[in-house]
C-alpha cells in the first residue's frame, strides 16, 4: 500500500473539499488524515491530506490534475516515505546540529543529510561520527560572494531541497535568500524582552529574565523576521546562573529547530504571505 501526502492552496470558493475528495476517491485513495484552513486575511484555502492507495504516484497525480486546474490550485502529491534532502550549515555550536543528526539517524526525522557546510572546522568530528560529508567553507567580507556561489553549487550537486541553519553565524545575502525562499530554516533565541549582540543569555541573566525560548523560521532578506514555523519558551528562576541559562537555551533551540524541520519535511507547513499555516497534527 502506498502512502501519499496531498497539499493544496487556492482562493476559497464553494466545492473545493467535495471536488478533491471525489478526485481522491476516483484515484482509488483512502483518506487517513485531513486538515484544512481558510485564511481570513488573504481568502486562501489550505488543505493537507494523507492517503493510502494501491495507485502509483503518477496515476494519483494525474487523477487530481484536472481538479487542480479547475480551481487554479497550487497542488502537490508527494510520497510520504520520501526523505527531504537537506544541507545543514553550522559554525561552532554543535547542539542544534547534534539534535538534527541524532533524530535523523533514529528515524524520527524524515530528512537525508548528504552534506554539512561550516565556516569553521570545530564540528567536523561530529560530522565524521555521523558519517556525513563535511565541507569547510570559510566566509569573509572579501570572499562572501564566492562562498555563496560555492554554496549554491553544493546544493545543486547534492540535489538539496532544504537548507537548515543550525546556529550558522553568518548572514546570508539578500540575493541568496531570494533564490532559496521557502527552503531555508533558521533558529535563534527568543527573549522577553529581546537581547541582541554578543552573549544574549548573559544579558538576559543580568536583567533577571524569567522566560527564555527559541524561534524557528524561514529565512528572508529581513534578518530574523521570516515566517515563523515554531516557537518554544521555558520558565527560568533567579536561582539559575548565566551558564545554566545558556544550557537551557541550547536545549530549547535544538528541540524547536528539529520540530520545525520535521513539520517541513512532513509537508505540514504552508506559506500564507508572511505567516505560516502549520498542520502540526
Amino acid at each position: 500500500m502506498n502512502q501519499y501526502i496531498v497539499t493544496l492552496s487556492c482562493l476559497d470558493r464553494p466545492g473545493i473539499v467535495h471536488a478533491i475528495s471525489g478526485g481522491l476517491l476516483g484515484a482509488g485513495c483512502n483518506i487517513t488524515e485531513s486538515q484544512q484552513f481558510l485564511s481570513p486575511e488573504t481568502g486562501t484555502f489550505f488543505m493537507r491530506i494523507a492517503v493510502d492507495t494501491e495507485q502509483s504516484l503518477e496515476a494519483t497525480r494525474a487523477g487530481l490534475s484536472p481538479i487542480g486546474e479547475q480551481f487554479e490550485m497550487d497542488l502537490s502529491v508527494a510520497d510520504a516515505g520520501d526523505r527531504v534532502r537537506t544541507m545543514i550549515m553550522c559554525s561552532k555550536a554543535g547542539h542544534a546540529l547534534n539534535d538534527l543528526l541524532f533524530a535523523q539517524r533514529a528515524g524520527t526525522l524524515a530528512i537525508e543529510v548528504p552534506v554539512i557546510v561550516s565556516n569553521h572546522l570545530d564540528l567536523k568530528p561530529m560530522a565524521d561520527f555521523y558519517g556525513v560529508d563535511f565541507v569547510h567553507l570559510p566566509v569573509t567580507k572579501e570572499n562572501k560572494a564566492e562562498a555563496e556561489a560555492e554554496l549554491l553549487k553544493l546544493a545543486e550537486e547534492h540535489d538539496i531541497e532544504l537548507v537548515v541553519l543550525a546556529r550558522y553565524m553568518q548572514i546570508l545575502s539578500d540575493s541568496l535568500c531570494e533564490k532559496m525562499e521557502g527552503r531555508v530554516i533558521n533558529i535563534h533565541h527568543s527573549f522577553l524582552p529581546s537581547f541582541k549582540g554578543a552573549k544574549p543569555y548573559h544579558q538576559a541573566y543580568a536583567r533577571g529574565v524569567k522566560l527564555i525560548g527559541a524561534t524557528a523560521h524561514y529565512v528572508t532578506a529581513d534578518l530574523d523576521e521570516g515566517p515563523i514555523i515554531d516557537q518554544e519558551v521555558t520558565h527560568v528562576s533567579h536561582t539559575r546562573t548565566a551558564e545554566q541559562l545558556v544550557e537551557l537555551g541550547r536545549s530549547v533551540e535544538g528541540r524547536t529547530l528539529t520540530r520545525a524541520v520535521q513539520w517541513h519535511a512532513e509537508r505540514r507547513v504552508m506559506l500564507d504571505g508572511q505567516r505560516t499555516i502549520v498542520f502540526s497534527g
